[in-house]
């Protein structure tokens, strides 16, 4: 079925659209930019700011005027208004530039002016309006509603006194993750942003993915930074450093150095986190790798058997926090595999250290994630232990590495390519694609279709494939590429460009095949006795496997 097309003028000049267009994407269809605030291409649009205001032109109702197009008295947001066949629209005049510098200064003078302490200094979205429109002064009294940061979660910080009432945080919250963990509350200026009831984000049903400070345009909601605690571990003479990057982290941390997103950086992570001190420098694609071995045997056991099906894949923290608390039914669905990060991790502190002589007391593993979420899984039970100690020390985000890179005044965009280090640092196409949506079960299969069939079937793209019963979920759009931890501002192009680099580095792969990585091979024989846990490896399945259980939806569990 073809798709109507409307036409309408934009600033006098002539537009097509498909019926059903907002006047703002109208606009962008013709090259012309109408400032934003509240809209974000992911929601639906809330029209609260009014910052896209624009003006419609109409026929005079002065018949002296023979049908003359004046403008309408009236102001339509562009963000949720359709465009209409015939439209006249003007986007830009004296009057709409100074409504919507009225609202900026409206908006700042309800906002704190500590710029340079906040985590989005030089990428906030009211900030660079702001500077867009030249404010420099403001002829409204300050007035900042003082609320105490909810520090209460190791994942996610929300700092009231900074939210705009944009509403992005909740629609994401609510409508694309459906954990429905935030809310305004109250009326008037004493309206906030935060759980129901007031209760701390910890007891709330939040599942720490971090979407919602993904979305938000200031630094209301931002990542809990650790890089202090990296920094420390990094100038303790007594501590062997250890660090592992996952798969999503080598295809968007170069946007925080002027890169296109999907930018391969793989190599050049490895060699700034050499700078930063690290001792070495592991890839959380190795574990990916080594997951799959674990995860796919427990698949072809279940499926063989006919039993507990639909696998359903636990690489996900959010998600299976969300399981665990909205259906725990299912929990006995869940795969037993640990995340990559917690299986690389506990391999650190138990092989790695085994094979090195190194005592674990005195190893600190960070790990560079994609997820917010992640900081939270390092703690969530006794199996995050494994080892000894606790597995992973500290977990970081893609946007907290690019941080610590320019602190260390390192130029990441003239860095050579380095290779990761042996034992934990090799991987396949298979362990890579685990950073998009898909990218699990698919690398799963690839090795159990060969495991079962004895045949090789290299990617999704020969043949048919057959029905398996294997679910996977990850809890956010795009899969690990969109994580809560990623380099803000990302939208769906964003996303698809970050994914076109995962699958470019999975083709780049000599090996694309978990089973056959040969690091995963000579760990299997030298130290886990040549069986996956899947299989009845005591020692795989205490390191590489953990449980899930049922959690409350509201308040630490009873």
């Amino acid at each position: 079925m073809e798709t109507e097309m409307i036409t309408l003028e934009i600033n006098g000049k002539t537009v097509e659209v498909p019926k059903g267009t907002s006047i703002l994407n109208a606009a962008k269809a013709a090259h012309i930019k109408i400032p934003t605030l509240c809209y974000h291409p992911d929601l639906k649009a809330g029209a609260s700011c009014g910052i896209c205001v624009v003006r419609q032109l109409v026929p005079s109702r002065n018949p002296a005027d023979n049908g003359k197009l004046v403008p309408s008295p009236k102001l339509l947001r562009a963000c949720c208004t359709e465009a209409t066949p015939g439209m006249h629209i003007v986007t830009h005049d004296p009057d709409i530039v100074q409504v919507r510098k009225t609202v900026l200064e409206l908006i700042l003078a309800n906002h704190p002016n500590d710029c340079l302490q906040c985590p989005r200094s030089g990428r906030c979205e009211l900030q660079n309006l702001a500077a867009d429109f030249g404010i420099r002064e403001n002829p409204f009294p300050k007035e900042v509603i003082h609320h105490e940061p909810d520090t209460s979660t190791p994942s996610i910080v929300l700092y009231p006194d900074k939210c705009i009432k944009c509403g992005r945080c909740a629609e994401v919250c609510q409508e694309m993750q459906n954990v429905w963990a935030l809310e305004f509350i109250g009326r008037g200026e004493k309206t906030v942003m935060q759980p129901a009831a007031g209760v701390p984000l910890m007891e709330s049903p939040c599942i720490k993915c971090g979407q919602c400070s993904a979305h938000c345009p200031v630094g209301a909601i931002y990542e809990n930074d650790e890089t202090a605690k990296v920094w420390a571990a990094l100038q303790d003479p007594e501590k062997t450093c250890l660090v592992q990057i996952a798969p999503a982290v080598r295809v968007a941390v170069g946007e925080a150095f002027g890169m296109k997103p999907g930018e391969l950086t793989t190599g050049k992570i490895y060699a700034a986190l050499r700078m930063l001190g690290f001792d070495k420098v592991f890839d959380t694609n190795f574990s990916a790798d080594v997951t799959i071995m674990e995860e796919g045997t427990e698949f072809i056991k279940r499926f063989t058997e006919q039993k507990d099906l639909p696998l359903l894949t636990s690489c996900c923290p959010a998600w299976t926090d969300w399981m665990e608390k909205y259906a725990p039914d299912f929990t006995g669905n869940f795969s037993s595999a640990k995340s990559p990060q917690q299986m690389l991790s506990a391999l650190c502190k138990s092989y790695w250290a085994e094979k090195n002589g190194v005592d674990p007391a005195k190893i600190h593993v960070t790990s560079i994630m994609p997820c917010t979420a992640k900081k939270y899984e390092i703690s969530r039970d006794e199996n995050m232990s494994a080892s000894g100690y606790q597995d992973t020390d500290v977990v970081l985000t893609t946007r907290e590495l690019a941080r610590m890179i320019k602190a260390a005044g390192i130029d990441f965009n003239d860095l050579p390519e380095e290779p990761a280090d042996k034992l934990l640092g090799a991987y396949t196409g298979a362990g890579t694609i685990f950073g998009v949506t898909g990218g699990v079960m698919e690398a799963a299969l690839r090795t159990a279709y060969c495991l079962i069939t004895g045949e090789i079937r290299e990617d999704r793209k020969n043949g048919v494939k057959p029905r398996y019963d294997f679910i996977e979920v990850m809890a956010c759009r795009g899969g690990c590429i969109g994580g809560g931890g990623q380099p803000c501002l990302a939208t769906d192009e964003v996303r698809a460009q970050r994914t076109a680099g995962i699958y470019t580095d999975d083709e780049k792969c000599t090996l694309r095949m978990s089973h056959l990585n040969p690091e995963v091979k000579e760990l299997y024989d030298s130290y886990l006795e040549g069986k996956t846990g899947a299989q009845g490896g005591e020692k795989a399945h205490h390191l590489l496997h953990t449980n899930y259980h049922k959690r409350d939806v509201y308040g630490f569990d009873k």
